[in-house]
């Protein structure tokens, strides 16, 4: 039950962090700063949970903590917009810097914090929100079950039908494909990069909320979000940068880092190699499996490559 309950909440993440990674390259923008991202939409989010009062109605607790992680990562990923689509600087190095700025920034205003409530010189980056989780949490059958793991299956479907069905998505895969095309017809494709970047921004801060919340009560913010966001990178171009196909790929890599923290509940698990091995998993399938499809992948044609609507 602990497995699937732990591959279920990591899926979730991935999915969250790589659908917004999708919207924001088939615009035309790649967006390597989603691990940033995340650690500032966990920022707000934990923030929000520790300082709401104990007995805050539930649904207010939820809708509140969402609304401010997504609008934190939102207002975060405008730094890779304005940045990319405006002084049409180099993508991978914003995205870069971001990454460095995230977890360096969200450590300095923690420890600040909690410095201003305390008298000791041993001061950390943590916050901790034990009673604020709660209200998230549900049991199915047994099971100990996240409302994440059910805003997931929403975004999985809304995802499918806004890229696919609508003219909106229509226009971004167009602004990813061949700009100076879509412009012609009369898209704004500095408009659509900037929905795309933000909605990566949207889906990344929950996604970072979703790790640090879900299975646990409290967060160091000195480490940051553990990779997971380069993770998401992994499972959005293994699922081709399709909403299904990142669902199948991220409860792939989820199974694989859910064994992390499981693997003590298995006896033929323990001892079978050193406990470190088991962390270091997801990421040695990760290095593993972009070797191999990495030249099959079929990225947008225009990702990375600054818009210039003087350019045939």
């Amino acid at each position: 039950m602990l497995l699937i309950q732990y591959t279920l909440i990591y899926a979730a993440v991935l999915i969250f962090v790589a659908i917004g990674g999708m919207f924001s390259e088939h615009s035309g923008v790649i967006n390597i700063g989603l691990e940033g991202i995340m650690v500032f939409g966990a920022f707000g989010g934990a923030f929000t949970l520790y300082s709401l009062p104990v007995g805050t109605p539930a649904i207010v607790i939820i809708l509140l903590t969402l609304a401010v992680s997504a609008l934190a990562g939102m207002i975060f990923s405008l730094l890779l917009a304005v940045a990319a689509i405006n002084f049409k600087a180099d993508q991978t190095l914003v995205g870069t810097a971001m990454n460095m700025l995230a977890t360096a920034a969200a450590t300095v205003i923690v420890k600040s914090f909690n410095s201003a409530r305390s008298d000791g010189d041993n001061v950390s980056a943590i916050l901790t929100y034990i009673e604020n989780r709660k209200p998230f949490i549900f049991n199915i059958a047994g099971l100990e079950l996240n409302w994440y793991i059910v805003i997931t299956a929403l975004l999985l479907i809304l995802s499918f039908v806004v890229m696919y069905k609508t003219r909106f998505g229509l226009r971004l895969l167009a602004c990813g494909e061949h700009p100076q095309a879509a412009d012609s017809v009369g898209i704004n494709v500095y408009k659509m990069r900037y929905a795309g970047v933000l909605i990566s921004g949207f889906c990344g801060g929950i996604g970072g909320l979703i790790y640090i919340t879900a299975a646990n009560s409290q967060w160091d913010f000195i480490y940051g979000v553990a990779g997971a966001g380069f993770l998401a990178l992994a499972v959005m171009i293994f699922g081709q940068w399709r909403p299904m196909m990142i669902a199948g790929a991220a409860l792939i890599f989820g199974f694989f880092r859910a064994i992390a923290d499981a693997y003590m509940g298995f006896d033929f698990l323990v001892g079978l190699v050193d406990g470190e091995i088991y962390k270091m998993l997801p990421y040695i399938i990760s290095l593993i499996v972009l070797i191999f499809t990495s030249k099959k992948s079929r990225a947008p044609k225009a990702e990375g490559i600054p818009y210039d609507k003087g350019a045939r």
